[in-house]
């Protein structure tokens, strides 16, 4: 019987899926494995089924003599050496499109958390601070006849920006390639990032991890904005430089952010910790039962299909040969 690795655990339903045709170790679900246990449970492996983001190497490969497939529970692979899998002739994939609508969601929850600053004013309910309504206490920003800004423009960032009409938003995008299905559905409108920047009021990072987007937006990009605009990253931290963010939020150089996602997760730099405007989430794009069902579900049957020899439905390297 084939021999498959999940580094974290993810829904029974799936696992059992897997269990039915292999035989099924499971990482520990209050931590990621050392490098040293991960070497040593992958080392059997023929199916490797990747939960978090630990490093995903040649060297791990090579571990794993008979290693055919590595299924990523997730979208962004940034922490897998997919030209690596792709050398030794294994799979690898994604579960792209079973999370789209649900990160999207968070995106528009960062956005409404920060432009009417729910976070700052839970925590002065909390703290005894409120003393009564005032007309002009704890304004916060509307968003009919605002820019909505998107940076990166595949499928979640599209889910974001079909979401501005609804709040009478217009929307601009920025992305490596012309997006008219984008367009067409939308009516948002190309730009340079440079350009998007200075026009947008709320800014939303929605795009890759690669060497090309590490600190897309650092202190020269920040100083574009306006003092008024927001910034929104469910990307991947290291896509934004966190010290110059904090730096341009305690300035108020910009009006406030919305972060999913840091460069050195779980920490998060300390100076974003004093700004007051900054909404700070625990990397919850995804987080919904039903989402993280469908992508345990997705991720068990692209391991199934791979260490069964068929390419899977969500390669990101589809092309390779049949390995033996």
């Amino acid at each position: 019987m084939p021999r498959v690795h999940v580094t974290r655990p993810i829904a029974e339903e799936a696992l059992s899926l897997l269990r039915s045709e292999a035989d099924v170790t499971v990482g520990p679900g209050d931590r990621e494995s050392s490098r040293q246990e991960l070497l040593d449970l992958v080392r059997p492996a023929d199916g490797l089924l990747v939960v978090g983001h630990p490093k995903i190497d040649g060297e791990l490969m090579d571990t794993a003599a008979s290693l055919k497939m590595i299924a990523n529970f997730g979208v962004g692979v940034d922490h897998i050496d997919v030209a690596a899998a792709t050398a030794r002739k294994i799979w690898v994939s994604n579960t792209a499109g079973s999370l789209t609508e649900t990160t999207a969601e968070l995106a528009w929850a960062l956005i409404l958390a920060t432009t009417r600053r729910i976070a700052e004013g839970d925590r002065l309910v909390r703290a005894g601070e409120w003393k009564g309504f005032g007309p002009f206490f704890f304004l916060g920003t509307e968003l009919p006849g605002k820019v909505l800004g998107v940076v990166g423009a595949g499928r979640i960032g599209q889910a974001v920006a079909r979401k501005a009409r609804t709040f009478g938003m217009s929307a601009v995008y920025w992305s490596r390639t012309p997006k008219p299905e984008l367009e067409d559905a939308t009516g948002a409108s190309p730009r340079e990032l440079e350009v998007l920047l200075r026009e947008s009021d709320i800014v939303v990072l929605t795009v890759s991890l690669t060497k090309d987007t590490q600190h897309l937006i650092g202190a020269p990009q920040l100083a574009l904005m306006k003092p008024t605009s927001y910034l929104v990253n469910i990307a991947r931290g290291p896509v934004v430089d966190e010290a110059a963010l904090a730096a341009a939020l305690l300035e108020k150089r910009i009006a406030g952010a919305g972060l999913d996602v840091y460069e050195k997760e779980p920490e998060v730099h300390p100076d974003l910790l004093r700004c007051p405007g900054a909404v700070l989430v625990p990397h919850i794009g995804s987080a919904t039962i039903e989402t993280r069902r469908r992508m345990s579900l997705l991720a068990a049957q692209n391991c199934l299909s791979g260490i069964r020899g068929q390419v899977p439905l969500l390669a990101l390297n589809g092309h390779i040969p049949r390995r033996a």
